[in-house]
């Protein structure tokens, strides 16, 4: 005010968060809804069977390619020889032990 300035009321801010009783009844159903919908996305994706089958689908995928169904053989032919030596290892010990 000393510079002729004059005084300001509430900021614009201020203005916006001065809301009727109406606009703050819908806002906050509005939010319940949100949150009701974001609890039950997190309940769907915590249920042991999403997880399964969000599980399944990772390993199938490991195998088969998604975007064309063909197998993935050079991970089938790791699975196969890496199954395969721990069979023949655990012969061997068992021949060697006895």
């Amino acid at each position: 005010m000393a510079n002729g300035e004059a005084v300001e009321g509430p900021s614009e801010l201020a203005r916006e968060a001065v809301e009727s009783p109406s606009e703050l009844a819908r806002d906050i159903e509005e939010t319940r809804e949100r949150l009701a919908g974001t609890i039950d996305e997190l309940i769907y994706r915590a249920h042991p069977r999403t997880i399964v089958g969000r599980q399944v689908a990772h390993v199938k995928s490991f195998f088969v390619d998604p975007a064309t169904g063909e197998p993935r053989t050079e991970n089938i032919l790791k699975v196969a020889g890496g199954v395969v030596g721990t069979i023949a290892l655990l012969a061997l010990i068992r021949k060697v032990t006895r």
